[in-house]
């Protein structure tokens, strides 16, 4: 579930009619699950009250790996974290519930776009004041989860909920990236070639834009032609050169042996590394 916060009051009111159990199923619902809906829905938002004694610790997200997101698929975060909290508190699913956050910006209340997990997290006990609590975090980007500007570092936390609704949210937990998915191609000929002749590399290099669920070139970056000799397994850098407005590559270079072509990009902040498949050129 996300909150974008400058439309605070819509997206709040949105998350928790879409979460909130449904009537006929009311009765039989956990009532920790129900108010874990509603703290959800203001989480981000600069609404919410501390007033459960609980802490957050040992926040640990995406196994400490980047979060790459697409145009169209889910991505399911996985989040680790600890709750310690009073000893007489009921931390039965019928009165509390728990679950991990990301949000961007400067802190959690201040945040301009929040991600929650859309179910509380499962908990074990490790003693009589401490749980340990694993979560997930589904990130859609064809639901409009998120902005281009959201591409970058993320700050982690957690909230938790009891059933008379106190709660409490907590932020600066850790950091991580959400980052937008690139592509890189890379077509070298002629094919074959002769020893001596040029071989001209020719690719492109896009990332998703989370706005149009489309993929667009990445403009003016840095990224490597690199050469693999047939029958060995390690590739060595030719030359850099950088993508145009369009994000097209283009490289040449002298044919001297077998063997494959690829372009080779290091990554940014927003968008990860990532390596053409490499293109098999013979050299006669």
């Amino acid at each position: 579930m996300h909150i974008r916060a400058t439309v605070a009051a819509v997206a709040g009111a949105l998350a928790l009619s879409a979460l909130v159990v449904p009537a006929a199923q009311a009765a039989d619902a956990p009532s920790g699950k129900q108010a874990f809906s509603s703290a959800s829905a203001d989480a981000g938002t600069g609404t919410t009250a501390s007033t459960l004694d609980v802490t957050f610790s040992n926040v640990k997200v995406n196994s400490g790996k980047n979060i790459v997101v697409g145009t169209t698929n889910v991505v399911s975060v996985p989040v680790t974290f600890t709750v310690t909290h009073a000893a007489g508190l009921d931390t039965s699913t019928d009165n509390f519930a728990t679950g991990p956050l990301i949000y961007h910006g400067s802190s959690v209340d201040a945040a301009d776009n929040v991600l929650i997990s859309d179910d509380p997290a499962t908990c074990t006990a490790a003693s009589s004041t401490v749980l340990n609590c694993k979560g997930v975090i589904s990130v859609r980007p064809a639901d409009g989860d998120l902005f281009n500007s959201d591409a970058g570092t993320w700050g982690a936390g957690a909230l938790a909920v009891t059933s008379d609704d106190a709660e409490k949210t907590q932020g600066g937990l850790g950091t991580t990236k959400v980052q937008r998915y690139s592509k890189l191609t890379v077509n070298a000929g002629p094919e074959p070639v002769s020893k001596g002749k040029t071989i001209t590399s020719t690719g492109k290099l896009s990332r998703a834009n989370w706005e149009d669920n489309a993929y667009h070139g990445y403009t003016n970056q840095p990224v490597k032609l690199q050469f693999r000799k047939a029958g060995t397994s390690t590739y060595t850098t030719v030359k850099t050169v950088y993508s145009d407005q369009y994000g097209n590559l283009k490289a040449t270079a002298t044919a001297q042996y077998d063997g494959y072509w690829r372009f080779s990009f290091a990554g940014t902040t927003t968008t990860p590394a990532v390596n053409a498949t490499g293109d098999y050129v013979d050299v006669k």
